[in-house]
């Protein structure tokens, strides 16, 4: 098995108040290659800083990286336009990073990312893919892809407060860039993440649709941007079924109604729920605030421990372990 983790960057996350991926939007440039060091190596190498939002709250990825730990498996980082260096090994499918979605092509390379993805998996010997991605301002990217598309399906947030009326407001200035109405690129998946998106789902897009090609078993790792994979590729014509596995912190999102949403898309759903208790951990307490919820593949990771036998306090203790060597904190 092989876990994927899509790695891009978009202009959308600069926006005030769209992301909590980083502690601030200079940082937040960093956060995908902080991201893929975390689940890599278990610490930042060279980027510059350890990714928490700002309230304090810390990466997914250090629950991904828990997780592996303890179940082992193989992990490719897809570099879908990082804007940060990266000492984890890359595989390349896109150059830039996406541009804001209020502008006419926020990914002007959207049909080569996918193409190279598409390649990819479609060459990778393993039976069983899991795709997960990081990339701050990424719900709003969804959103962007799900509206051209014509879907009205729900997005959450690493916010506690979903600024729900900020995105649909983002949302509705860049179809308009592109002259477009909601429901104007059903059926075309490429020019939804072209004129929309953002590289990483092109990438995810891709590599789905790869690994099904040569009858792999594909899950997609996440929430929201997720859910938007799915619906591109129902929209690019893809039957074979497919998983998605998500946190409860999703699940529980009614904004999202991700079960729903799912069931609609003819795709199979796992929920899994860490089991974080209130005052265990001040890591595990920001999740429980809403802040997060999902990102890095957390939601498949921890769908892989569950399926492996692993019991989710000895996650949390790696988790804990691995907040203390980076944060200096022992989270009592």
């Amino acid at each position: 098995m092989t876990f994927v983790l899509v790695a891009g960057t978009t202009e959308t996350a600069a926006i005030d108040g769209i992301s909590a991926a980083g502690e601030t939007p200079a940082s937040m440039a960093h956060t995908p290659a902080a991201d893929a060091e975390i689940v890599e190596y278990g610490r930042p190498v060279f980027a510059p800083i350890v990714p928490v939002s700002p309230a304090g709250c810390p990466t997914p990825g250090l629950v991904t990286r828990a997780v592996r730990d303890l179940v082992e498996f193989d992990l490719v980082v897809a570099d879908a336009g990082m804007a940060g260096e990266t000492a984890a090994p890359t595989v390349a499918f896109g150059d830039e990073p996406g541009g804001d979605i209020r502008t006419t092509e926020p990914v002007a390379d959207a049909g080569a990312i996918r193409e190279s993805a598409r390649a990819f998996a479609a060459a990778h010997p393993d039976d069983e893919l899991v795709i997960g991605e990081t990339i701050p301002g990424g719900t709003t990217t969804a959103m962007g892809v799900l509206r051209a598309l014509g879907e009205s399906y729900g997005v959450s947030s690493s916010l506690p407060a979903n600024p729900l009326d900020l995105k649909r407001e983002v949302v509705s200035d860049a179809l308009a860039a592109s002259d477009l109405a909601a429901g104007d690129l059903d059926g075309q998946p490429t020019e939804a993440i072209r004129r929309a998106g953002d590289p990483t789902l092109a990438a995810s897009l891709g590599l789905l649709e790869g690994g099904l090609e040569r009858g792999a078993s594909v899950t997609l790792a996440g929430g929201s941007q997720m859910l938007a994979v799915a619906a591109l590729a129902r929209h690019a014509g893809v039957s074979e079924p497919f998983e998605i596995a998500t946190t409860s912190f999703v699940a529980a999102d009614d904004g999202v109604a991700i079960r729903a949403a799912a069931d609609a898309l003819d795709v199979s759903l796992h929920v899994t729920d860490p089991e974080f208790e209130p005052g265990e951990h001040v890591a595990t307490d920001h999740y429980l605030d809403g802040v997060a919820k999902e990102g890095v593949g957390m939601g498949g990771a921890l769908y892989l421990a569950e399926s492996a036998g692993v019991q989710m306090h000895a996650v949390k203790e790696r988790l804990f372990d691995r907040y203390g060597a980076l944060v200096g904190d022992d989270g009592v």
